[in-house]
This record gives structure tokens, C-alpha cells and sequence, in this order.
């Protein structure tokens, strides 16, 4: 596969990058300043990547909002999601968008820590702009509550809409993304993990 990478110098991202090439993928990483230019505001260029006859998927794992605002985020995939790109599209989503085991969302919860809750809080948004969207070939993949750098073990519990554990290595985050990428089985839809 030939796969593009959207924030590909991030921890997700670059993890990512790291997993398919390890399987033997061909990855085009693109960034605000790295090799391939690219900014997720640019709707018109996000389309022509993903887009591109060449390549076979795209990941998303851009975050705008830690240098701006995360209403740009959201702006910015309501954008794309306009202009109806027809490749298939992989997004990185926020585990405060998942549900507590009442239904309500993770970042609703009163002890949800308030350094995340402006950029949970876009996620949802942006989720439900992704669950509304018509003729759009869509996947999500929402880490655990807690993401940081540590072990590969290539194992990981998947869940749809609530926590599947408490937390997830990065190295396996990106595990999960490539098994997608590779066998798509939650086409049109959201699924989280976790160990």
C-alpha cells in the first residue's frame, strides 16, 4: 500500500510512519514543515493528497489546536468533509468523544482533566461531523484515555463508542492504525483501543 500521512512528525503520526514502513508500506509523510509541506487548513490540497491516484489511504493525525485553536480544527475537517474527497481517509479521533459506561461522554465527567477538555471537546464535534457525512469513505480510531510513548507488544482490546482499557502505548496506537489500514473493518464508523 501507499500510504500518506497527515502530521507525520507527531507522536502518533510518526509512529505510524514507523509501523508501515516496518510492514513494507510505501508512506508519504506530510507536515507543516517537514519534507512535503503541508498545512490541514489547505482543504483543496488535503483533498489533492488524498485524493491522489497513487495513494491507497490517508492518515489523519493532525492536531491544529496546539498551536492555534481547536475551533480551527474543527473548522478545518468540516472543510474536508464538504469538499467530499473520494479516497479512503483514516482519522486519529480524542478518547473524551468515547462514552462512560452511563452513556455520557468521557469529557462531561466532573474529574475529566481540564488541560483536555478544549481539544475533547473539538473532538466530539469533529466526530459527529465525521458520523453525519454521506458518500465520504471514513474511519475513526480514538486512543484510550491515557496515549504515551512506551512499548510495542502488538496487542491491543478494540471497543466501539466506550474505553476498551484505561491506556495504550503510542507504538501500539499506531499497531491498531496499520491492522486498519490493512484489513478495514470499521469502514464508516469510530472504534477506540486499548490494552
Amino acid at each position: 500500500m501507499h500510504i500518506a500521512v497527515l502530521g507525520n512528525t507527531g507522536m502518533v503520526g510518526s509512529r505510524a510512519v514507523a509501523e508501515a514502513e516496518s510492514r513494507g508500506h510505501q508512506v508519504t509523510g506530510y507536515s507543516r514543515h517537514g519534507e512535503n509541506p503541508l498545512d490541514f487548513s489547505d482543504t483543496a490540497q488535503v483533498v489533492e493528497v488524498i485524493d491522489h491516484p497513487e495513494i491507497d489511504l490517508t492518515i489523519i493525525a493532525v492536531v491544529s489546536g496546539r498551536t492555534g485553536s481547536y475551533d480551527d480544527d474543527v473548522a478545518n475537517h468540516k472543510a474536508l468533509i464538504e469538499a467530499a474527497p473520494t479516497g479512503r481517509i483514516l482519522v486519529v479521533g480524542g478518547a473524551g468523544a468515547l462514552q462512560a459506561e452511563d452513556r455520557t461522554l468521557l469529557v462531561d465527567a466532573h474529574d475529566f482533566p481540564e488541560a483536555y477538555k478544549a481539544e475533547s471537546q473539538a473532538f466530539v464535534e469533529i466526530y459527529n461531523l465525521y458520523e453525519q457525512a454521506t458518500d465520504l469513505n471514513w474511519t475513526m480510531l480514538a486512543p484510550a484515555p491515557e496515549i504515551a510513548p512506551g512499548e510495542r507488544t502488538g496487542e491491543y482490546e478494540v471497543a466501539k463508542d466506550q474505553p476498551a482499557g484505561r491506556f495504550i502505548t503510542a507504538e501500539d496506537f499506531a499497531v491498531a492504525l496499520i491492522d486498519e489500514a490493512e484489513n478495514p473493518e470499521h469502514t464508516g464508523t469510530r472504534f477506540t483501543v486499548a490494552h
